[in-house]
């Protein structure tokens, strides 16, 4: 399966990785802090410099804490400021999204945010991975108008889960976007894409080299 125009997503902490990753080919930047504990929301002035400094799209990542994506009302305050300060400073997209307890879409909250987005693209992060029935949570963020998934189908890793995004690539057509992440690096990338049919892949940044060799055979698969 040849996808010539896969779209490489580097998440990164700091302004030197998100040059650097420019520099190694990437497509667009997901900003994030503590990605040791998943990601949470960077800061304002650390968004603003790296928009400042990058031509690349910076989307970027809008939790206030590790942990669950369970949220309380207080919490889904913070992120609808949160949210809608980076669309003043000049993000090109918003990552973000909450569930219930259940682990399903919290429709009410992840709705919030996605009109504090304002019209902007949002994905919705691998929360995902943590639902149940997994087609009817792609179908409710059709619904809510959602721009893309992260996820790993459910796996450890997205290779691992590879069948399960093959599946969700397929219901979601034209309709919403399904990007792999989750263990991709360069020896892998390649079986991800021809397994998936994923035309977007997300990876943590680990190193200029390193990511210029995953960007490249990204490209080319």
């Amino acid at each position: 399966m040849n996808h010539p125009l896969t779209l490489v997503e580097a998440a990164v902490e700091t302004l030197e990785a998100a040059l650097a990753a420019g520099r190694a080919g990437a497509d667009r930047i997901e900003l994030c802090v503590n990605l040791d504990d998943g990601g949470t929301t960077p800061s304002t002035g650390l968004t603003a410099a790296i928009i400042d400094a990058t031509k690349l799209p910076v989307f970027v990542l809008i939790r206030p804490r590790a942990g669950d994506f369970v949220y309380s009302d207080e919490e889904i305050d913070l992120m609808i400021r949160e949210v809608e300060t980076a669309c003043i400073i000049g993000v090109a997209g918003i990552v973000t999204g909450a569930l219930r307890s259940d682990h399903t879409i919290d429709i009410v909250q992840t709705r919030a945010l996605v009109e504090a987005a304002a019209g902007l693209p949002v994905t919705f992060h691998r929360a995902f991975d943590s639902t149940i029935g997994t087609s009817d949570a792609l179908e409710q963020l059709i619904d809510l108008g959602m721009t893309r998934v992260l996820t790993s189908g459910g796996a450890p890793t997205a290779l691992e889960g590879a069948d399960v995004i093959a599946a969700l690539v397929n219901q979601a057509r034209d309709r919403i976007s399904i990007v792999a992440g989750g263990g991709i690096r360069e020896h892998n990338v390649s079986d991800v894409i021809r397994r998936t049919g994923v035309r977007e892949i997300h990876t943590r940044f680990v190193g200029e080299a390193r990511m210029k060799d995953f960007t490249e055979i990204a490209k080319r698969t």
